[in-house]
């Protein structure tokens, strides 16, 4: 790492790496061989203009700029842009596995842009810090639970866009079913550090009544009751009214019977949460 201006310049050589994840029934998930990680990074970065990096021979260059001083800000993102560059589509959608499949494809399409809208200083409300390249109408935001973990998987959206889809709900029920199954996503992807279910305190209005009332799940957490699998690529949604969607899948229960159940979700600036599902 080379620090130039303050701003952490760190350039490493074209390593691909990759990781694999437990199937699941109809997982749209590619299976690979394991790898240990291929590089480490840190970065230290602060508001003032970035240099222009001039990468060596096979090499690439990071650069992570930030309003205020934040080492683990910097190095979090540096990791994963790092392999935004470098990994196959496959070994992203692996490692952050918050993020739906398919948004992982589409949001991270444009590399170059991506990272020239880190290179502008971000700014931190408090639980997310924000990049914006105005020139290419992006804005890459990253939240900071994610950056806790070290490595920051973040969201790139229009600049003034919807920041979550139908995809993300789909994606919510699929974590929530694969955590019931004995098979989650990722080991780290529990209730307790990354929350699916609405929480008792939130309003849950989806038939536009009027009258709200705590979401059925949350007082009821085992309504579902066991899963053995689920087809995952089956999962479909559909629109309900205002910040409500539904999202409909074959679930295998206990008995070893299939049967189609639907989740209503609430979507809000944090995200998707389920509140309900048919019993």
């Amino acid at each position: 790492m080379v620090l130039v201006g303050g701003v952490a310049v760190v350039s490493v050589g074209l390593v691909a790496g990759c990781d694999s994840r437990a199937g699941i029934e109809g997982t749209d998930w590619t299976r690979e061989t394991p790898a240990p990680p291929s590089h480490t990074a840190t970065s230290i970065a602060a508001a003032v203009p970035p240099p222009v990096l001039i990468p060596g021979p096979g090499e690439v260059s990071v650069t992570v700029a930030l309003a205020a001083k934040d080492s683990a800000a910097a190095d979090a993102l540096t990791r994963w842009a790092m392999d935004l560059q470098q990994a196959p589509t496959s070994t992203l959608e692996r490692r952050c596995w918050t993020l739906a499949p398919r948004n992982v494809d589409s949001m991270y399409a444009d590399k170059q842009a991506i990272l020239d809208a880190l290179a502008t200083p971000g700014t931190d409300d408090g639980t997310e810090i924000t990049w914006k390249n105005p020139r290419q109408g992006i804005t890459v935001v990253a939240q900071r639970e994610d950056i806790a973990t070290g490595y920051a998987c973040p969201r790139v959206v229009p600049t003034g866009g919807e920041a979550f889809n139908d995809a993300d709900a789909r994606h919510t029920v699929r974590r929530y079913l694969a955590r019931l199954s004995g098979a989650p996503i990722d080991p780290a992807d529990t209730e307790n550090t990354h929350p699916l279910i609405c929480a008792a305190g939130a309003s849950w209005d989806p038939t536009g009544s009027g009258r709200t009332a705590p979401a059925p799940l949350a007082s009821t957490p085992g309504k579902l009751g066991a899963v053995r699998s689920f087809v995952d690529d089956s999962l479909s949604s559909q629109p309900l009214r205002g910040d409500y969607l539904t999202v409909s899948v074959p679930v295998t229960g206990a008995t070893g019977a299939q049967r189609d159940r639907t989740f209503t979700l609430k979507s809000s600036e944090q995200g998707y949460c389920i509140g309900d599902v048919s019993a």
